[in-house]
């Protein structure tokens, strides 16, 4: 028998596998905060419309898990998102490693962890290998995501 929140991990990546943004979103409190090595700092809604925004564009998407564990407060899962990144058309197999809190039945923190120079390589090709793991470079990647995210927020 597993945990809830375990099943709650699974319940999220379940409904990422069939891009299901707001059953994704549903799984997270309403003050939840989550970051990435690209989102660093969303909270409450911007975490349920990155979600929206990702599963809306998301184009040859694939994604696995494994490795779902959980207690009372914490959990953790690996998952693998494969798809074609929009602005050059490259496939990116990203590994992920996620840890997440909880209360109430509900994720409170969401914490993704991957190689974003590993990321820049895959998606930007050439340019990524040569400059992806220099900060300007990274850096720029998280502004255009953060505006990308305000231009789908508004349109809303």
């Amino acid at each position: 028998m597993s945990h809830p929140n375990a099943d709650l991990i699974t319940r999220f990546y379940t409904a990422f596998q069939n891009r299901d943004a707001e059953a994704m979103a549903a799984c997270y409190a309403e003050n939840v905060r989550f970051s990435d090595p690209v989102f660093t700092d969303l909270h409450g809604a911007e975490a349920g419309d990155m979600w929206r925004m990702l599963c809306s564009r998301a184009q040859d998407f694939s994604l696995t898990f494994d490795a779902v564990h959980a207690d009372d407060h914490a959990g953790s899962a690996r998952w693998v998102a494969t798809y074609r990144f929009n602005a050059t058309g490259r496939q990116v197999v990203n590994h992920i490693q996620a840890r997440f809190v909880f209360r109430d039945g509900l994720i409170v923190e969401h914490r993704d962890h991957f190689d974003l120079w590993s990321w820049t390589r895959q998606a930007l090709g050439a340019k990524g290998v040569l400059l992806g793991w220099l900060p300007p470079v990274q850096n720029a990647i998280r502004r255009q995501a953060a505006r990308g995210l305000a231009q789908f927020r508004a349109s809303r």
